[in-house]
């Protein structure tokens, strides 16, 4: 269609709004020799999947069993894959998706608990986050050879089906029930982060005491950096391309997960229109912001935050991780402020003199 031009990144560049910078420093003291630093010197194993629709990459730190353990990340991803894809034909969710308006249809209990949590963030935000919003994610299909500008009267039918008010789950029996025929859970807000939480838990339990956990924009730092260090980690300019950052993080043992509008994106006639929709009017939404980072301790509450905060905007916004133990949050806006929730400036300087930076209370 003429005029018309969607944008998905390649999967080597789908490291959305946070780049990672993993400088190792040497381990001992300056008087040791060259041959003595070198020797302490952690081994790092990498490894990268493409899976979820972008590129995986993990990284292990002196992990004598890494070929073993990177087998077993594939078979967690793949298993995450086979029940929450809402486009693999095989998944879980894809059949609950069609058995929309039929009843009840059981699940796993992993399915089980990502739509539980999802939905609980729906009612959190009143809907800004809706896992239901499948249908208008299908209609634009934005980062699709499909993707276009739907007519109102399409997307007004769509918005009929999207409701968390819709969906009605049964703890005990592990079912979900879609109201009406044609109704979508899309878990895509939330599910990553899952997978990265997945395999966070299974490095530790192997007793991996640092580990680098990309999935596509969800990193996760697992314990520090060998010899106790901060990881460092970049977050990314929205305005320029992959590696020019704005500022950076100091952490350990946390997760960092990033919404912005510049992941994929749709141009119409000189327009843009991003892939984060609102539920509530059935387009990309609108809050003056390229993007929002979080950082938490787990990636599936990351994931949902990032998207939630991001729809809610920079006032409501903040107001709203605030509220959460343990969660800090990067507002950039799309006239280059960046306002953050009040823990931040601990680990947080910002690099770039282009962006202004505020803290709101």
């Amino acid at each position: 269609m003429r005029g018309i031009r969607s944008m998905k990144l390649p999967p080597w560049a789908y490291i959305v709004a946070v780049a990672l910078s993993i400088a190792m420093l040497a381990v001992g003291c300056d008087s040791q020799s060259s041959d003595s630093k070198q020797a302490q010197q952690p081994t790092i194993q990498s490894k990268s999947y493409f899976i979820f629709d972008t590129m995986v990459t993990v990284k292990l730190y002196d992990d004598p069993a890494y070929e073993q353990h990177f087998e077993h990340i594939l078979n967690i991803m793949k298993d995450i894959e086979s029940k929450m894809s809402r486009t693999l034909e095989t998944s879980e969710l894809y059949k609950l998706n069609a058995h929309a308006g039929k009843g009840p249809y059981q699940v796993s209990d992993e399915t089980f608990i990502v739509i539980e949590k999802a939905l609980d963030y729906a009612k959190k935000t009143n809907g800004r986050f809706d896992p239901t919003i499948g249908p208008l994610v299908s209609l634009w299909g934005i980062g699709t050879e499909q993707a276009r500008v739907p007519a109102q009267a399409e997307i007004d039918e769509a918005l009929k089906l999207v409701g968390y008010d819709k969906v009605a789950l049964d703890t005990a029996k592990k079912t979900v029930a879609l109201a009406k025929p044609g109704m979508e859970l899309d878990l895509g807000g939330i599910g990553k982060g899952y997978a990265a939480d997945a395999i966070a838990d299974y490095v530790r339990e192997q007793g991996v005491k640092s580990a680098i956990i990309d999935l596509g924009g969800n990193i996760y730092a697992v314990g520090a950096k060998p010899g106790g260090l901060d990881w460092t980690i970049g977050v990314q300019d929205p305005n320029e391309t992959r590696g020019n950052q704005i500022g950076m993080m100091k952490i350990k043992d946390r997760t960092i997960v990033t919404s912005g509008v510049y992941e994929r994106y749709l141009e119409h006639n000189g327009q843009y229109y991003h892939h984060i929709l609102d539920p509530k009017t059935g387009y990309p939404a609108k809050s003056n912001l390229n993007s929002v980072t979080i950082v938490t301790d787990r990636s599936t509450d990351a994931d949902a935050l990032s998207t939630s905060a991001f729809a809610l905007g920079v006032e409501e916004g903040i107001a709203f991780i605030e509220a959460k133990p343990n969660a800090e949050a990067i507002f950039i806006t799309e006239d280059k402020q960046v306002y953050t929730t009040s823990g931040i400036p601990s680990f947080f300087t910002l690099t770039d003199d282009q962006y202004k930076y505020e803290f709101k209370k």
